[in-house]
């Protein structure tokens, strides 16, 4: 009898799933898609923009990202960018594997406001 439970307690290997998999189910199931790919914009932004330092606000909805910067001539410098940053970024989050492209309420960056 302390064989059989022994036994139920292993894992089959066609029901082993990978990490991957199970961190990939875990943000689906937990809803964590959003929030969590709002944030992966933000570490593009400053990973993308070299403008880390200079942002006091970053703000991102429906494609657009609002970013505050405290210096008027960093500022200038990024607006002459906007396209290329875009593209930048979206090549860095395509990149990433704990962006989720396929979220439909905060999906790649589509729009660049610089205030």
């Amino acid at each position: 009898m302390a064989e059989q439970k022994k036994r139920s307690y292993y894992i089959r290997r066609k029901e082993a799933l990978s990490m991957e998999e199970v961190v990939d189910q875990f943000i689906k199931s937990a809803k964590l898609a959003s929030g969590l790919n709002t944030q992966r914009i933000f570490t593009a932004w400053d990973e993308c923009s070299g403008a880390g330092p200079f942002t006091l606000k970053k703000f991102f909805r429906s494609g657009t990202l609002y970013i505050t910067v405290n210096s008027s001539v960093v500022r200038n410098q990024l607006y002459f960018q906007k396209e290329a940053l875009i593209e930048k970024m979206n090549a860095w989050l395509s990149g990433d594997r704990l962006f989720t492209a396929d979220d439909r309420t905060e999906g790649p960056v589509r729009e660049l406001v610089l205030r």
